[in-house]
């Protein structure tokens, strides 16, 4: 389980008071007692989406497959800093990424070491820059 702090969540909703979405997961966060990985499932339903493996393992499968995207260098560094307005809009503009679930993920991605999460995709690019 990854459990967010109220300090955290705090912090969160500094950066993207103007964000509804935003806001309404980090209310449903908060009301989970800060277990991400239930609030994050719960996100998913509500999103018509239907999660079939544990919770823990769904949020980290749906984090990587926004790897990509979420370790841009541009994104990375404001991430690194522990800012995520830039990458909250740009995922507004990917139809195909579930909005409700930007925040989840990012907090996830935060928790975890933005750095390590990074990581093997940084091997990849390594290998094909050799």
């Amino acid at each position: 389980m990854t459990k967010v702090t109220a300090k955290e969540i705090a912090q969160f909703r500094s950066q993207v008071a103007d964000d509804l979405t935003a806001m309404e997961a980090l209310d449903l966060i908060e009301e989970c007692d800060g277990d991400l990985e239930d609030a994050a499932i719960s996100l998913a339903i509500r999103a018509g989406q239907e999660p079939e493996i544990a919770n823990s393992e769904w949020l980290d499968a749906l984090a990587r497959k926004w790897r990509t995207v979420i370790c841009q260098q541009q994104f990375r560094d404001d991430l690194l800093s522990a800012s995520v307005k830039e990458i909250m809009q740009h995922f507004k503009t990917i139809s195909t990424f579930p909005h409700i679930l930007a925040t989840p993920v990012l907090i996830y991605v935060l928790k975890k070491d933005v750095n390590n999460f990074c990581e093997p995709l940084d091997l990849v690019q390594d290998c094909t820059n050799s």
